[in-house]
């Protein structure tokens, strides 16, 4: 297992929270996504066997939001 934090911009709202947290839970691999919105980052726990970092920031970057 693995864990990572992403720094992620656009988010304002619970609604923005529960939209990453939901497309980072639907990757193959992903145990365990949060955002914390005051901080713009996202804590994710996963298997490098599943997904790797690229693909977590790609499905943030597809639901909408900025990667940095």
């Amino acid at each position: 297992m693995a864990a990572t934090v992403i720094n992620v911009g656009g988010m304002t709202c619970n609604h923005c929270k529960m939209a990453v947290e939901k497309a980072l839970k639907t990757l193959d691999g992903v145990q365990d996504a949060s955002v914390d919105l005051d901080a713009k980052k996202v804590s994710i726990e996963y298997d490098p066997a599943g997904v790797d970092e690229a693909g977590l920031k790609k499905a943030i970057s597809d639901a909408g939001y900025d990667v940095y």
